[in-house]
């Protein structure tokens, strides 16, 4: 598998950049989309890939500047007596030389929500370099993009930079009717699953899926709450028969996060020493995600 830092300019260092809000515009009843640029991004670099996801590092207040930290292996460190930012993670929904387009979706008074819907030009926040998950097979000649709100931009992404002639269905949940965001791209075949998901109700999406008809032909994305996610994965492999490689199943957040974290910490460390312990050996990747679904959700997770 290409990593991430194999598709960008040999000549770029990764960084954490300073990146300048451009415009803030509303592209939804639920989305605002933030342009990033100025003078740190000129080099700012692309995977290709239209999952790709950033680590946002946001500032204290919309018109501070950001403490930003330094990379250091996968992670990141700040400097002795520097507060921390608060951090989240985003998907690329454009990217242009020397800027990117950010869509976040609007929900509650969260940090970044707040953020997004209060910022004026020229505010800025830290990003990392831009990383990918989407892997489509060669023999691919139809994508199936799954998701909830969180997840919609990137399955945009995904379908409108599709090769020509490649077409796409997207099934998508919203909290209710006139939350859709549309592709620009008229060969994107359109589910909307209304009141569906997104914290107001039960999943909708593995009832859909279980009733899809899916091919050796057919590319399989899916990005939306981390246990849709799981079930979305047992679906693929247990009934549709899907080889590996031919899925991207991801969880892009998790509802009732707090009470999720209290019961994962109420586990103790010798859970969190198991599941650690799947990540650092040497089974592959659709491996270790399967024995930690396993492991998180015989234990109530």
């Amino acid at each position: 598998m290409t990593s991430a830092e194999e598709k960008y300019p040999a000549d770029y260092t990764p960084r954490v950049h300073r990146a300048e809000v451009l415009a803030v515009t509303r592209v939804g009843a639920a989305m605002v989309r933030v342009t990033l640029g100025g003078p740190d991004m000129t080099d700012y670099p692309t995977t290709g890939v239209g999952d790709e996801w950033i680590r946002v590092f946001f500032p204290d207040a919309p018109a501070d500047p950001v403490r930003l930290p330094e990379l250091e292996g996968r992670g990141w460190t700040y400097a002795d007596g520097i507060e921390p930012s608060e951090m989240r993670a985003y998907t690329v929904r454009a990217w242009r030389p020397g800027e990117i387009d950010v869509d976040f979706v609007v929900h509650g008074n969260g940090v970044a929500t707040t953020w997004a819907t209060t910022v004026d030009p020229g505010g800025e926040v830290g990003i990392t370099p831009p990383v990918d998950a989407y892997t489509r097979p060669d023999t691919a000649t139809r994508q199936i993009l799954l998701c909830d709100e969180p997840g919609l931009p990137a399955a945009l992404r995904i379908a409108e930079e599709a090769p020509a002639g490649m077409p796409s269905v997207l099934v998508c949940e919203v909290r209710a009717d006139g939350y859709e965001v549309a592709p620009t791209r008229d060969d994107v075949e359109c589910l909307w699953l209304h009141g569906s998901g997104n914290g107001v109700a039960e999943s909708r999406l593995p009832g859909v899926l279980v009733g899809m008809e899916i091919t050796e032909k057919d590319a399989v994305w899916a990005a939306t709450e981390t246990r849709t996610s799981r079930e979305l994965r047992k679906i693929l492999r247990r009934d549709k028969g899907l080889a590996r490689g031919a899925a991207t199943t991801m969880g892009y957040w998790i509802h009732d996060s707090e009470q999720w974290r209290a019961a994962y910490d109420a586990l103790g460390p010798d859970f969190a020493d198991k599941v650690c312990a799947v990540f650092d050996s040497d089974r592959d990747e659709d491996e270790m995600i399967a024995v930690v679904d396993e492991l998180y959700e015989s234990n109530g997770l």
